[in-house]
């Protein structure tokens, strides 16, 4: 019998791993199984690359510069928020979403300050994922993607627009351009450090993260007007697993957004 375990090994690898089934089904994630295989090569990265890397950012540099950085890494890539705004008829947003683009750009010193807060034009965060299920597109599948964390088959394909509207993919230098895309992962990383503890203490860090992503996602797609009901494909089937959330409170960020 013990000739055949080598094989046995080899073939558990290959189906992503020989972990038992999930009690219980979830019918907004019929990929499980390769999602948690995915889940565990993402964890064990950023346990060893992102998350040290993120430690010594956070440790040599002060909150007044972390805080310039995220603001200059919110600004770089607002078109794409106000793109969205005038596609999802969010005239009004969309309009003040440029007002605040051009007044953090020129007073804001590129984006390194944000005046336009306080002049009172409130922030938003939009995206052709939110675009797509605005008009109808349910989100499909959970997904867990290489690298890049939770999505869904909606959220999967607005990736494509978003990155096209993002001003930084069309710097010429190869050094500055993939620069800043070091600098917003890490800047990425960095705001979601506080969400750490919160996830060692999960008995299943992929329930937490796959629940957290899919009603955080409801929540933007439906601009905070969470009904009792949520639809089929945002519904939690079991909701005993979690802390109900307020339908008035956005669920908390404890997952590893897309890059915007």
């Amino acid at each position: 019998m013990n000739h055949r375990m080598p094989a046995l090994a080899a073939l558990c690898v290959l189906l992503g791993g020989c972990a038992a089934a999930p009690a219980k089904l979830d019918l907004r994630d019929p990929f499980e199984r390769t999602n948690r295989a995915t889940f565990r090569f993402n964890d064990a990265l950023d346990r060893a690359v992102a998350r040290p890397v993120t430690k010594v950012y956070r440790k040599v540099t002060p909150h007044f510069a972390r805080t310039g950085v995220s603001n200059f890494m919110a600004n770089a890539g607002y078109t794409t928020v106000i793109l969205n705004d005038f596609l999802q008829a969010k005239f009004a947003d969309g309009v003040a979403d440029l007002g605040r683009l051009l007044l953090n750009s020129t007073l804001g010193l590129g984006g390194l300050l944000d005046p336009a807060t306080a002049a009172g034009l409130e922030a938003h965060d939009e995206d052709f994922g939110q675009t797509l299920g605005k008009w109808g597109m349910k989100s499909g599948p959970y997904l867990v993607l290489p690298i890049l964390g939770p999505s869904t088959i909606r959220d999967t394909f607005g990736l494509i627009p978003d990155e096209f509207a993002d001003p930084r993919q069309y710097i010429k230098d190869p050094y500055v351009k993939w620069g800043l895309q070091l600098l917003r992962q890490v800047d990425r990383r960095s705001r979601l450090m506080d969400a750490d503890a919160v996830l060692d203490r999960a008995a299943d860090k992929y329930v937490l993260v796959r629940s957290a992503y899919l009603q955080r996602r409801a929540y933007q797609v439906l601009d905070g007007d969470m009904p009792d009901q949520l639809p089929e494909d945002m519904d939690d089937p079991d909701p005993g697993a979690d802390s109900p959330q307020p339908a008035a409170v956005q669920p908390p960020d404890v997952t590893a957004e897309r890059p915007k």
